[in-house]
């Protein structure tokens, strides 16, 4: 079998296995979306040596808040360790503290199915949201991107609607990464994102990363632009 077949097959029976954990149907709602990238960057850098990526995901949310989701990627990384897929699941809780405050905290697994190596990873994540436009979310792991030491991710990101079709969106984070592995480092985004026709929306995107991002993921940080074409169903 290809190694795209065996990620597909291996995708598919763990979608299989997170959904049969979950409640009847008849309390929870499936949700997804399909999106086309020129660029999958994930915190800063480059996950596909700034080549397109094609995504996937799919969330299943029991009425009590308690959800399982799974989502993918191709990926192509700098060295290469023969990943071509990976597959991010989550187990959470999200729901509403108050009238303008709500949480969402999950178990987070990378997942590279075929790599060399043991790439795979655990991460325990909270985000809290304001008003549903502003937000602040920690992501905190003892074996932070598979180096067997400890990372805390932090992020604050704001987006304002302009009208029904528009908004603008912005982030600022903070990588802190245990000094043994490497230095930690700091980077943003800012765009645009047009609704035009629901369910499709288009984003265009402006990264950007401190030096010390670049000295760890030499020519796959720094500055970059992303276009993305996405559906949610």
């Amino acid at each position: 079998m290809s190694k795209s077949l065996s990620s597909l097959s291996y995708a598919a029976a763990l979608g299989g296995a997170v959904l049969s954990m979950l409640p009847s149907m008849a309390a929870a709602q499936l949700t997804g979306n399909v999106s086309l990238t020129s660029d999958y960057v994930w915190r800063g850098s480059s996950q596909t040596r700034e080549k397109p990526a094609v995504q996937a995901g799919v969330k299943y949310a029991h009425d009590s808040g308690f959800y399982a989701s799974v989502w993918g990627s191709n990926v192509k990384f700098k060295p290469d360790n023969d990943a071509s897929s990976e597959f991010d699941i989550a187990l959470g809780w999200s729901g509403k503290l108050a009238e303008d405050w709500a949480l969402d905290a999950y178990y987070l697994r990378y997942q590279y199915p075929g790599a060399q190596g043991s790439p795979n990873w655990n991460e325990i994540n909270v985000a809290l949201t304001w008003r549903d436009n502003y937000w602040l979310s920690v992501g905190h792991s003892t074996n932070a991107m598979a180096s067997k030491t400890t990372g805390t991710y932090a992020l604050v990101g704001a987006r304002y609607p302009v009208n029904d079709k528009w908004r603008i969106e912005g982030t600022l984070a903070r990588y802190f990464l245990d000094s043994a592995y490497a230095d930690s480092y700091t980077h943003g985004s800012l765009g645009v994102v047009w609704a035009f026709q629901a369910p499709f929306e288009a984003r265009l995107m402006l990264h950007g990363t401190d030096s010390a991002a670049k000295r760890m993921f030499p020519g796959m940080a720094g500055s970059r632009v992303e276009f993305a074409l996405q559906a949610s169903f």
